[in-house]
C-alpha cells in the first residue's frame, strides 16, 4: 500500500481569481511506513503573491523568480504521485490548485482524481473528534507529534508533520492509559505529554489473521448466543 502525504503553499486562497502554486511537498509512506522518499519544489508563479497568504508561509516574490514554473515540473510531480493514495489535509484546496495547474497546461488533461485516491485527513479528524479543532496544529498537541520547528507554514515540513499525525490518528491507541485531564481534552498523549515523533526506522506492521479453525469456533459461538438472544446476533446483523 503506497500513500503519498501531500502539502502545498499557494500565492493566496482563491483559486478561482488566479491564484497558483509556489511549493509542493511530498512524503511517501509504504505499508505505514515512512519510507525517506518525498518530493520538494518551489516553483515560481508568474503572478504576485498576496500578503497575507506571505505572512503565513513567508515565500517572497524575489525568492522564487528564479524557480522553475510549473510546466518545467509537471511530469516529475506527477510521476511521483500516480497511482498512490493522497493523504491530504483539506484536500479540497490543495487537489483544486493542482487540477488548476494542469488544466493550464493542458485542458484535456487527466487530473488529480483520475490517477490517484484521495484521502481528507481533516474529514478524518472531524469524525474522528467531533466539535474539536482539528487544524494540524492542533492534531499535533492532541497525539503529542513534535512541531517546533513550524513557525512558518512550509509544504514538505507540513507533509512531514501530516504523516505522522496521519499514523497516530488511523493506529489506534497511542499509549497505554490516559489521565483524567487527557480524557476531559480528548487528548491521546498521555498524562506525561512527551512530544514524540514515529521514527522512520520501525519496523512494518505485524498483520494477525484469524484461523480457519478460529473462524469455525467463533462461528459456532455465534450460534449459541443466537439460541438465547432476543434480538439476535449483534456480530451478525
Amino acid at each position: 500500500m503506497r500513500q503519498v502525504v501531500l502539502d502545498t503553499e499557494t500565492t493566496g486562497l482563491e483559486v478561482s481569481q488566479g491564484h497558483r502554486i509556489i511549493e509542493i511537498g511530498c512524503v511517501e509512506i509504504v505499508d505505514r511506513k515512512l519510507t525517506g522518499r518525498h518530493y520538494h519544489q518551489y516553483i515560481k508563479p508568474e503572478r504576485g503573491i498576496d500578503q497575507g497568504a506571505m505572512e503565513v508561509h513567508g515565500i517572497t516574490e524575489e525568492f522564487l523568480a528564479d524557480k522553475p514554473v510549473f510546466s518545467r515540473v509537471a511530469d516529475e510531480f506527477m510521476d511521483f504521485i500516480r497511482g498512490a493514495e493522497l493523504i491530504i489535509h483539506n484536500a479540497p484546496f490543495d487537489v483544486g490548485f493542482i487540477d488548476a495547474e494542469l488544466k493550464l497546461l493542458d485542458a484535456d488533461a487527466r487530473l488529480v482524481g483520475s490517477e490517484c485516491k484521495i484521502t481528507d485527513s481533516l474529514q478524518l479528524a472531524r469524525a474522528k473528534h467531533p466539535g474539536q479543532r482539528n487544524n494540524l496544529d492542533a492534531l499535533c498537541q492532541r497525539y503529542a507529534v513534535d512541531n517546533s520547528n513550524r513557525t512558518l507554514h512550509g509544504a514538505l515540513l507540513d507533509a512531514e508533520i501530516l504523516a505522522d499525525v496521519y499514523l497516530l490518528m488511523t493506529g489506534g491507541q497511542t499509549t497505554l492509559g490516559l489521565s483524567a485531564d487527557d480524557d476531559a481534552t480528548g487528548s491521546t498523549a498521555g498524562s506525561a505529554g512527551a512530544i514524540r515523533r514515529l521514527p522512520a526506522d520501525r519496523p512494518k506492521l505485524r498483520v494477525i489473521s484469524v484461523t480457519d479453525d478460529e473462524a469455525r469456533a467463533h462461528e459456532a459461538r455465534l450460534d449459541k448466543l443466537s439460541e438465547i438472544a432476543e434480538n439476535g446476533v449483534v456480530w451478525r446483523r
